[in-house]
């Protein structure tokens, strides 16, 4: 029982910590832009690898029938 209520106190205090990091720091998780499955990007400013994808993604997109000139 000792182990489990060290562990647990361990963890609330571990997690404390970064309650308290991310009311102070404010920032978004930092990782690598292009990683995100679903194509969200939490950076602020976008990084090389990020505007790539963007790019070549809006290059393989068809052209909306709406907006082809007739």
């Amino acid at each position: 029982m000792s182990y489990f209520l060290i562990t647990f106190a361990f963890m609330l205090i571990i997690m404390v910590i970064m309650a308290v990091g991310v009311m102070f720091g404010r920032l978004a998780i930092k990782g690598s832009c292009g990683g995100a499955a679903n194509g969200s990007c939490v950076c602020i400013e976008k990084c090389d690898k990020r505007k790539k994808l963007d790019a070549e993604k809006e290059a393989s997109e068809p052209i909306p029938f709406s907006m082809v000139k007739h």
